[in-house]
């Protein structure tokens, strides 16, 4: 099924398309309380900019995300439609957005992106589009908010939580499309297929999209004002989840550096790195610990270099497989 062949679920009465020069992509997953909040934080932004949100339904058989953003499309607190994507992961959910917000919106110049477990401040998406103004693509910070406020004490500075970047400015990369936005150049240059499938469910997607603009020479930047909050639940602070996703971490490395350097030679190379950073990684750890006052937090690095090894005997951590456990 291609992703140009999507329809609309629900679309808000009198959305006029050409009016909307930025379209704000929503992936949901069995989340429609938290949808709502995020929906709401995007339609209450101070802009001068006229968007719209497309909400990308990624559970067919429930569906409460289209119910969910139906509501607020049919009472008029939000400007927008929504569509379903069957086919569960989130490259797919990510793909099929762009794609609808294309189709659907002939005068536009940016698509956002925010995750539905995320909240916009007043001023995001503003932050980003000014930003724009000197890139292609524009990053901004992801804060967590502890549901376990005794993990958030253990945890806060962990590097799984931590934002990649801490001053404005250009960026050699950013690795989330969970606060992000671009220019429809770079969709109309990467796609139709802009995240790569085979990363549903490990995650990664994402890091390997940018990796590619980057080589396509598109200019990236970071707006450390341009803030949302993620949501993080109690799972997400148990010393299991943050290993699995440290380990996790290291697996994406290896993967798409393997995938960038293809061949005996390239494979050669992957290795070397992955040896080098193992070597490395007691060092750093060590420096990490000092810095953020957690051992287990200083183990981060000893736990990438570990995935990218585990990476190579074929093992894989797919937290993405069921999102609403982990």
């Amino acid at each position: 099924m291609s992703v140009f062949s999507i329809e609309p679920h629900a679309v808000s009465p009198g959305l006029d398309p050409a009016d909307i020069r930025i379209a704000v992509v929503i992936p949901t997953y069995k989340r429609p309380e938290h949808i709502v909040r995020t929906m709401n934080s995007v339609t209450q932004q101070i802009t001068r900019h006229v968007h719209a949100v497309v909400v990308v339904e990624n559970d067919e058989k429930g569906g409460e995300g289209v119910t969910a953003a139906a509501s607020l499309f049919m009472v008029g607190k939000a400007r927008g439609l929504v569509i379903v994507e069957p086919r569960q992961g989130n490259c797919n959910a990510y793909n099929a957005g762009f794609a609808s917000a294309l189709a659907t919106f002939p005068n536009l110049t940016h698509v956002a992106i925010i995750d539905d477990d995320e909240i916009a401040t007043p001023h995001w998406l503003e932050t980003l589009i000014v930003a724009a103004s000197d890139a292609d693509i524009v990053g901004g910070p992801q804060l967590p908010v502890f549901d376990d406020k005794l993990g958030a004490a253990r945890f806060a500075n962990h590097p799984v939580f931590r934002p990649a970047h801490t001053v404005n400015g250009s960026a050699g990369l950013i690795t989330s499309t969970g606060n992000c936005l671009m220019a429809v150049k770079v969709l109309h240059a990467m796609g139709p297929h802009w995240l790569d499938e085979r990363f549903n469910f490990l995650g990664g997607g994402d890091t390997d999209f940018f990796t590619r603009c980057r080589q396509k020479g598109f200019r990236f930047h970071w707006a450390k004002d341009a803030v949302v909050t993620e949501t993080v639940p109690a799972r997400r602070t148990e010393r299991s989840w943050i290993t699995a996703r440290s380990l996790r971490n290291g697996l994406i490395s290896a993967l798409i550096q393997r995938k960038h350097n293809p061949g005996i030679a390239g494979r050669s190379k992957v290795i070397l790195k992955s040896l080098t950073l193992l070597a490395l990684s007691p060092i750093r750890s060590i420096m990490l610990w000092k810095e953020t006052g957690s051992f287990y937090a200083g183990s981060y690095h000893m736990m990438i270099a570990a995935g990218r090894l585990l990476a190579e005997f074929g093992y894989t951590i797919e937290q993405y497989r069921e999102p609403e456990k982990n």
